[in-house]
């Protein structure tokens, strides 16, 4: 196991005993469940659920706006890599905080929302290895230029948080186009002082990544966050992405 200890925001203590998802099971639009700031990460075991979002949080869907994500529009990660099956999350879960809801839509023309998390491991790890990390993934559906209407916003708000604290450890920021994925793409890295077990600073840094791509009237998140709050994989994160957006522009067909 990692001697580090984990950062605040990193939900992965306890995901071992994963439940393998029912496949072709559709997740209904959810659109105000993703939003609170500040919500508690939640340890309860997965569930495929749905909820219907109320007509004053979204619109109703134009023709060819999707109203449900299935789990085929989610990525699945090469054999060499998958530690453990896919899992559906609570949106609220696998959505990263920064300084506030940088990443919640408000409900603004979302249609739908839908969330899964892989579990990864080196290539070549043996069944005894830890895992490396955990890429938490949440899918939006948009009605009409939501969808980069969100992107915009977000860009608007990274630039507001260079740097935030959490639980006393300076996270720095650090914004990029990301090219050649969807329509169009942004990520950031997070980089902090690593520290021991027992809270004591190690020397190094530790960094993780999150990556945000448009594709058509869908975006897509993607949270890497290194096993026990140790750094994540830019790697395997950056090929993540890319099969993640194709796998979405497929689905759009």
């Amino acid at each position: 196991m990692s001697r580090h200890r984990p950062m605040p925001t990193a939900r992965t203590r306890g995901v071992l005993a994963l439940i393998p998802l029912v496949g072709g099971v559709a997740l209904a639009a959810c659109t105000s469940t993703e939003d609170p700031q500040g919500s508690t990460p939640s340890m309860a075991a997965p569930t495929v659920s749905s909820a219907s979002a109320s007509p004053t949080d979204a619109p109703t869907p134009s023709a060819g706006t999707p109203a449900t994500i299935p789990t085929s529009a989610f990525v699945e990660l090469p054999t060499e890599l998958r530690k453990s099956p896919r899992r559906t999350t609570p949106v609220t879960d696998a959505l990263p905080t920064m300084c506030g809801n940088e990443f919640g839509t408000g409900g603004r023309q979302v249609t739908a929302s839908a969330a899964m998390t892989n579990t990864y491991q080196k290539a070549g790890a043996t069944e005894t290895d830890v895992p490396q990390g955990m890429i938490h993934q949440v899918i939006f559906t948009f009605d009409g230029d939501g969808a980069s209407a969100y992107l915009g916003r977000l860009r608007t708000d990274v630039q507001a948080c260079p740097a935030y604290e959490q639980s006393g450890n300076r996270v720095t920021v650090k914004s990029e186009p990301l090219t050649g994925v969807g329509d169009e793409a942004l990520l950031l890295t997070r980089t902090w002082a690593e520290t021991s077990l027992n809270g004591e600073r190690t020397g190094d840094t530790a960094s993780s990544q999150i990556a945000v791509a448009r594709v058509g009237k869908a975006v897509t998140v993607f949270n890497d966050q290194g096993w026990e709050g140790t750094s994540g994989n830019p790697t395997i994160l950056d090929r993540v992405v890319r099969d993640g957006a194709k796998t979405i522009d497929t689905w759009q067909g």
